[in-house]
C-alpha cells in the first residue's frame, strides 16, 4: 500500500522557502515544542522535507485515506516521535497546542488518481467512488441516484464550472440507477462525454473531466471542510505563524485569495500565487495547476 503511493510533492521548493521564516515555539514552551500542521499529509512528502530543514520541530500529519496514512508512516519514519499521524478531517480538526505553521495542500492526489479502485479517474475503469475516506459517507453513485435532475445539474455547474450541466444531469437521471448497477468509471465518462457534438469529444480536455472534479468535491465536501479551515486556522496559529494553501483549480484559489485579504487576522505574503517552473512541470505534469498562497499570523 505505501509503495504504491510514492509520489512528488509539487511546489516543495516553494513550500520550503514560505516556511524558512517560522516562528520559534510560543512563549513558555519547552524546547522543541514548535508546532506545525499538515492538513493534507498524503504520502508524507511536504511534512519530511520541513521536519529535514527545521531541527526543532514537530508536525501532525492528517489523512482520511488509509493508504496515504501507511505510506507516509513508513516516509516519516527516520523522525521518530517529532512526527504524528492521524486519521482526521481537517474540517473537524482542533490542534492540541497553539501552531507555528500550518500547509494545506488540497485536491487529489497522483496515487489516488493512478488507483482505480479509488473511482476518482476515468483513465482505467474503477467502482463510482471517488471518496477520500473509503469507508465513510455516500459514493459518487449514490450522489447521482439521490439528487433531483435540477439539483444535479446545479451541483455539476456550481463545482465543476461545466457549461452543458443541464445536460449532463438529464442523461445521468435518465440512466439511473448508477449504484448497485455494475457500472464503472469509464461508462460514466462515455455518458458524460454523449453529451457534447462530436468535435468536442477529443479535445485536449477529456469532456467529463469537469464533471468528475464536480462530483469528487461534492462527495467529499471540499468547498465546504476548506472554507471551515480558512475561518478557524488563524485562531491556531502563533503571532508570526504561517499558513501555505496549495490549490489547484480556481474555485479553491478565490476562496483562499478572498480569506487572505478580508480577513483581519492574517497579512497576505503573496500577492500572485507562487506557481511551478517549467522544469517542475516536465518532471510533474501534476504541479502544472498548482498554486500556492501564503499567509502570516498578525499579532
Amino acid at each position: 500500500m505505501a509503495v504504491s503511493f510514492a509520489h512528488l510533492p509539487v511546489l516543495a521548493d516553494s513550500v520550503l522557502a514560505a516556511f524558512a521564516g517560522l516562528p520559534g515555539q510560543p512563549a513558555g514552551a519547552d524546547a522543541g515544542e514548535a508546532l506545525l500542521l499538515d492538513c493534507t499529509l498524503g504520502g508524507g512528502g511536504h511534512s519530511s522535507l520541513l521536519l529535514a530543514a527545521h531541527p526543532g520541530l514537530r508536525l501532525i500529519g492528517l489523512d482520511r485515506d488509509p493508504a496515504a496514512r501507511a505510506a507516509a508512516a513508513e516516509r516519516l519514519a527516520p523522525y521518530g516521535d517529532r512526527a504524528v499521524i492521524q486519521a482526521a478531517n481537517f474540517a473537524d480538526f482542533t490542534p492540541p497546542a497553539p501552531l507555528v505553521g500550518v500547509l494545506a495542500d488540497l485536491g487529489v492526489s497522483s496515487p489516488q488518481l493512478d488507483e482505480p479502485t479509488r473511482g476518482f479517474s476515468f483513465r482505467a475503469p474503477g467502482p463510482l467512488d471517488m471518496r477520500m475516506d473509503p469507508d465513510a459517507g455516500e459514493t459518487a453513485a449514490e450522489l447521482i441516484d439521490r439528487l433531483e435532475e435540477s439539483a444535479l445539474a446545479d451541483l455539476i455547474h456550481g463545482y465543476g464550472e461545466e457549461r452543458l450541466s443541464r445536460r449532463i444531469a438529464r442523461r445521468l437521471v435518465a440512466e439511473r440507477p448508477w449504484a448497485g448497477s455494475g457500472r464503472t468509471t469509464a461508462d460514466l465518462a462515455y455518458a458524460v462525454a454523449g453529451c457534447f457534438p462530436p468535435k468536442a469529444r477529443h479535445g485536449r480536455i477529456h469532456p467529463a473531466t469537469r464533471t468528475f472534479q464536480a462530483l469528487r468535491i461534492a462527495v467529499n465536501d471540499e468547498l465546504g471542510a476548506l472554507d471551515r479551515l480558512l475561518e478557524r486556522v488563524p485562531d491556531w496559529l502563533v503571532p508570526g505563524g504561517l499558513l501555505a494553501v496549495i490549490s489547484f483549480h480556481s474555485l479553491e484559489d478565490r476562496r483562499v485569495k478572498t480569506a487572505f485579504l478580508s480577513d483581519p487576522r492574517l497579512e497576505r505574503l503573496t500577492r500572485k500565487p507562487l506557481v511551478a517552473s517549467d522544469e517542475e512541470e516536465q518532471a510533474n505534469p501534476r504541479s502544472r495547476s498548482a498554486k500556492l498562497r501564503v499567509a502570516r499570523r498578525l499579532a
